[in-house]
């Protein structure tokens, strides 16, 4: 790490600025490193760890939690080097093993992978997740009778573990033994009818088992209604629905699959392909295009472009695209089929011959012994149209459709809570929309292009007083490392300014803003404080300090990170937790009070009351939100969603669709589940 990004943490952490003889709090830049860890800014605990590892190496904790880092950013080598130096310091650490073993398991080396899981149990035996872990690792190297063994166990000391049956049920399949997966699969959903797996793996074994359509739509509906918003899972189901005659229903789901994910090649290509069987030129030519924009070398997408050009007449662009495919399968009679058409209704009637005459001697050399048969159908087809090529020249690679691979499968699960975060959650449950925040970074979408209004903020971005433009967002980015050393940056500057001149309220704010980017909330709070001293009504002081709170707040309930120094007592540690989302519903009124039409304010008063379980109020809070901004999509959801909990479906519904209409698209996915 470069030598000035050690400077900025230390002087935006506050110890001192004597850099030769400033030492640092490694518990405090740990801790600030493990709150980026939970806020999945994987690039930026990195950095704090780095911190903590150049000041005291000898700790194994630092190189466990990068390696924990490096393992979502999927830098499985580093991650593996990190636990191996975490144990080297600790070999007690059993999280350290359990985080090896799975970056060996996606490192291929799942017999160092299964030696690590062994060496936890030895420390932990019976472990639940790290005994499923084994089994998938077990099965990876073909170890079925050990594998099966270890589901043995594993499913005897927790016979109500769902998942451990959807393991056992993969390893059934490797064995070709369908009846016990299905009986597995049963035993899964008994235990848990929300299991979106099981769903997936039942549809699976009805159309390989014998193409029974129909119950794998049903199986492939109930996954959908747990994971609505995976583009593969709609790319299956428009499949299953192609093969049952519904071609309106696939391409219902291709077009929603790519408003989920515009840039899915294998619905574009798909949807191609319906749209060729309708003659629906110019849509599969732009679909076909979409795809080799992405990928250049798609040769399916080059036949199939080369057939839309033949049907428009446009052979130049026809035969251009049909040379490519030529060049990369020179044994496909096909390809030179239709180019002999491209060639005949062009005016060059000698290429036509020849491709001709080569794609009759390709299907000879491919099925002599119906050769007579295949050279008399192409005969009947020489006044076709370019695109009706014989089908026994069509290879199925270039004209069938096709669908995604592993939707949803069984995975390592992880001891450590820590090593996935948030993210563990498969089975995508109905969540409120997210807290409007104030920050400098939002991720508009084409359906809600826009940030929101705050009257306050427009006339502090109209001062230019601060380094950067604020926005009002709930849709926050990914940050890289540039950003943050951005922010770094501007933490120092305002250290340094603040020494040497009369600081300023707005300069408070400034740094707290920055330190809340950098995911340190303590010193974030303690900025704005001074802020409110200095300016005791200002309404964005209190909405920015209830934003800092109800951050902590949410690393204490969901990660079981509290501040420094916070006794173990857990009634105690409950108390410090419900305080601190009392505090931030009171910066929010305070903000409302001082500036009552700040509809995101009453929507964040309104998100902190449903976590209260306070659902009259809250929906009391979302109304006012609405009153103010008739457009406010999170808040019809939000409300929308309250009133279905209280059950006032109708209601529910209602606010839902108008959610739906301001482009909430989540609010389709759940009328459409509690409709069924």
């Amino acid at each position: 790490m470069p030598r000035y990004i050690a400077i900025i943490i230390l002087a935006c952490l506050g110890f001192g600025s004597n850099r030769a003889t400033a030492q640092i709090n490694t518990e405090q830049v740990m801790r600030v490193g493990q709150n980026a860890l939970y806020f999945e800014d994987y690039l930026l605990s990195i950095q704090y760890f780095n911190q903590v590892i150049q000041a005291k190496p000898y700790l194994a904790k630092p190189y466990f939690l990068r390696s924990v880092a490096k393992i979502n950013l999927e830098d499985y080598a580093g991650a593996e080097a990190d636990a191996s130096k975490a144990l080297e310091l600790n070999p007690f650490l059993t999280d350290a093993w359990e985080a090896r073993g799975v970056a060996r398991q996606n490192l291929g080396k799942d017999r160092d992978a299964i030696d690590d899981y062994k060496h936890a149990l030895e420390l932990i035996p019976r472990n639940r997740q790290i005994m499923f872990n084994l089994a998938i690792a077990q099965q990876q190297t073909k170890d079925y009778d050990d594998a099966d063994s270890t589901y043995r166990e594993l499913l005897r000391y927790y016979p109500n573990f769902d998942n451990g049956y959807l393991g056992r049920a993969r390893l059934k399949l490797a064995q070709t033994d369908t009846a016990a997966a299905s009986a597995d699969i049963a035993k899964a959903l008994e235990l848990n009818r929300r299991s979106l797996n099981a769903y997936i793996m039942k549809a699976d074994i009805a159309i390989n088992s014998n193409r029974d359509f129909e119950s794998a739509l049903a199986d492939m509906n109930e996954a959908i209604k747990l994971q609505p918003r995976f583009a593969g899972l709609y790319i299956n189901r428009a499949f299953l629905r192609y093969n049952r005659d519904d071609y309106f229903g696939a391409m219902a789901d291709y077009d929603y699959a790519l408003e989920l994910e515009p840039l899915n090649v294998t619905a574009l290509f798909n949807r191609g392909l319906l749209l060729t069987e309708v003659n629906a030129n110019d849509r599969a030519l732009s679909d076909y295009s979409k795809v080799l924009e992405l990928n250049p070398d798609d040769y399916r997408a080059l036949y199939n472009r080369a057939l839309i050009y033949g049907r428009k007449g446009d052979y130049k662009a026809a035969t251009a695209d049909i040379n490519r495919v030529i060049e990369a399968f020179p044994d496909f009679p096909g390809a030179f089929y239709m180019r002999s058409e491209f060639a005949r209704n062009s005016g060059d009637l000698r290429s036509a011959k020849n491709d001709y005459d080569k794609a009759i001697a390709l299907a000879k050399a491919a099925k002599p012994n119906t050769q007579a048969d295949k050279a008399a159908e192409i005969e009947k087809q020489r006044n076709a149209s370019p695109d009706d090529v014989p089908e026994e020249l069509v290879s199925k690679r270039f004209a069938s459709l096709l669908t995604v691979n592993n939707n949803a499968k069984i995975e390592e699960e992880y001891n450590n809570s820590a090593i996935r975060g948030h993210i563990q959650d498969r089975n995508l449950a109905i969540e409120l929309e997210p807290m409007m925040e104030l920050s400098y970074y939002s991720s508009p979408t084409e359906l809600r292009p826009g940030t929101y209004y705050i009257k306050e903020v427009d006339d502090l971005n109209a001062t230019r007083m601060l380094r950067m433009i604020i926005v009002v967002t709930n849709a926050l980015p990914k940050l890289d490392e540039e950003v943050f050393d951005r922010h770094f940056k501007s933490i120092e500057y305002y250290n340094s300014y603040i020494a040497t001149h009369t600081p300023r309220s707005i300069d408070y704010i400034g740094r707290a803003l920055d330190f809340i980017t950098v995911r340190d909330y303590d010193a974030a709070r303690r900025d704005l404080a001074k802020a409110r001293e200095l300016t005791p009504d200002y309404a964005l002081a209190y909405m920015l300090n209830a934003q800092a709170d109800y951050h902590s707040y949410e690393l204490m309930t969901r990660s079981g990170q509290f501040p420094e120094g916070t006794p173990a007592d857990i009634t105690t540690r409950n108390s410090i937790r419900l305080k601190t989302i009392d505090d931030a519903l009171a910066g929010y009124n305070r903000a409302i009070e001082l500036s009552p039409r700040m509809a995101p304010a009453w929507y964040n008063k309104g998100n902190i009351l449903v976590e209260k379980q306070d659902y009259t109020a809250a929906i009391e809070a979302y109304t006012r939100a609405i009153e103010l901004k008739e457009d406010m999509g999170e808040a019809y959801f939000n409300r929308g969603y309250v009133y279905l909990k209280l059950g006032n479906r109708r209601a529910g519904i209602a606010d839902l669709s108008k959610a739906g209409e301001l482009g909430i698209i989540s609010a389709y996915n759940l009328i459409k589940r509690i409709s069924n």
